[in-house]
């Protein structure tokens, strides 16, 4: 989600702004969402200023919760200058009686960028043991320094349970670093991180050029929003290439691969390796959505669901929440889209 167009920061603070209301909201509007589920609630969090909740019991009917971050986190305003509590991406698990929800914040159009954690016992705000603490940065890319971007984070474990974090986008495409057994840092150097998908066919390839006005310094290697999922002994890596935020020109889209293990490589159908240009097509823009993207999978009551965002072409290419179904046909996922 590093692709930040003026029209999604005006949009997105409008409603935000407008949105005091706690009546049921269907056809909400959101960005990078993903979900997870406590006790018969299910809970939303994606993209927005100090990072937007939502609640429901139904997956369809949601009220909208207050921000995890009423004030920008003081860690945050140091690391990129100019952040004004506008949180990207976020990513939600559950560990050791702790919800751990991850976040990025970024300067527009840089890598100049970070991720970090807040921790919460519960996600009922009605709870007494509501109360979100901020661990801090986790991890931290630089212009000049890194060719790649702290944004965009997503928690795996293995089957022997230690975590992954998944996290990137452009630049030089996806990583996957080791965290700590407390999860709340890496456990290893940050100088030489796997990439796990790309769209170059080589790291020594220049990136691609950006495309339009998207103002990527590093140029357009358009890849980013990793998710890997555990199902029936393979991993799944999810990703989003090209480009998002753009309205009606959005061209957003999935890609998928799969590997034994956690560190991949991953490769699609067709053999290809994610990490060198690979990635099956698992869904696309129509004439209904314009692009869509940046998607989360879960599991409920023995179903798995695909959590994104698409561009709405009956409503003037605005961010909306989706979600479908999916169904495994010979071990890849299928989309069954309502």
């Amino acid at each position: 989600m590093n692709i930040k167009s003026a029209y999604w920061l005006v949009l997105l603070l409008m409603f935000s702004l407008s949105a005091k209301a706690q009546k049921l909201q269907q056809d909400i509007m959101v960005h990078d969402p993903v979900m997870i589920k406590q006790k018969d609630t299910y809970y939303l969090f994606c993209t927005g200023p100090g990072i937007a909740m939502w609640s429901s019991k139904d997956m369809q009917n949601w009220k909208r919760e207050e921000p995890v971050f009423p004030e920008a986190p003081e860690w945050a305003e140091e690391a990129v200058p100019t952040f004004k509590n506008h949180i990207w991406a976020p990513d939600i698990s559950y560990y050791k009686g702790n919800y751990y929800l991850y976040y990025s914040i970024s300067a527009f159009g840089k890598n100049t960028s970070a991720i970090g954690l807040v921790t919460n016992k519960t996600l009922d705000p009605a709870s007494k043991d509501y109360k979100w603490i901020d661990r801090g940065m986790v991890i931290q890319s630089v212009p000049g320094k890194t060719n790649w971007n702290a944004i965009d984070p997503n928690l795996i474990t293995n089957k022997s349970g230690t975590a992954w974090l998944s996290f990137g986008s452009f630049w030089g495409g996806l990583k996957l670093v080791k965290l700590s057994k407390d999860r709340m840092s890496i456990a290893e150097s940050p100088d030489n991180l796997l990439t796990i998908a790309s769209r170059k066919k080589a790291p020594s390839e220049p990136n691609p050029p950006a495309i339009d006005d998207n103002p990527v310094d590093a140029g357009g290697n358009a890849i980013e929003a990793p998710f890997i999922f555990q199902k029936d002994g393979n991993y799944y890596l999810f990703a989003s290439i090209d480009y998002c935020c753009k309205g009606v020109n959005s061209t957003y889209k999935m890609i998928v691969g799969r590997s034994k293990n956690v560190k991949g490589p991953y490769v699609d159908q067709s053999g290809t390796p994610m990490a060198k240009g690979g990635g099956t097509i698992l869904l696309q823009g129509n004439e209904n959505w314009h692009g869509v993207g940046h998607n989360a999978v879960c599991s409920f009551d023995g179903e798995d669901y695909l959590v994104f965002h698409g561009y709405d072409a009956a409503d003037n290419g605005k961010p909306k929440l989706r979600i479908e179904k999916i169904v495994w046909n010979k071990g890849w996922p299928e989309v069954i889209e309502k």
